[in-house]
């Protein structure tokens, strides 16, 4: 009986010792976790300012290539007033 009680306290303390180690991985777990969170966080507003400077960009762009229109056509005016001043000549 004595012998079957210290079995079950010696079976007691490894299953304490176990757990023990069974919450320190976890708490290391935990800790991972958080640090990806984190990094989740980080990365998705860095993803977020990143799309909405591209999407400046994009529509400076596209303001610059109206531009470059608008003057291709007044240079192109330009010039033919130009050949017409020099055909009065």
């Amino acid at each position: 009986m004595q012998s079957d009680i210290k079995d079950l306290q010696s079976d007691i303390k490894d299953l304490k010792d176990g757990q023990k180690n069974t919450n320190q991985r976890l708490d290391r777990i935990e800790k991972k976790l958080d640090a990806v969170n984190d990094q989740t966080a980080d990365l998705t507003e860095f993803k977020t300012k990143t799309k909405d400077k591209l999407n400046n960009i994009s529509s400076d762009v596209e303001d610059i290539k109206e531009t470059m229109s608008t003057v291709e056509v007044i240079t192109s005016k330009n010039w033919n007033d130009i050949a017409k001043l020099k055909a009065v000549k």
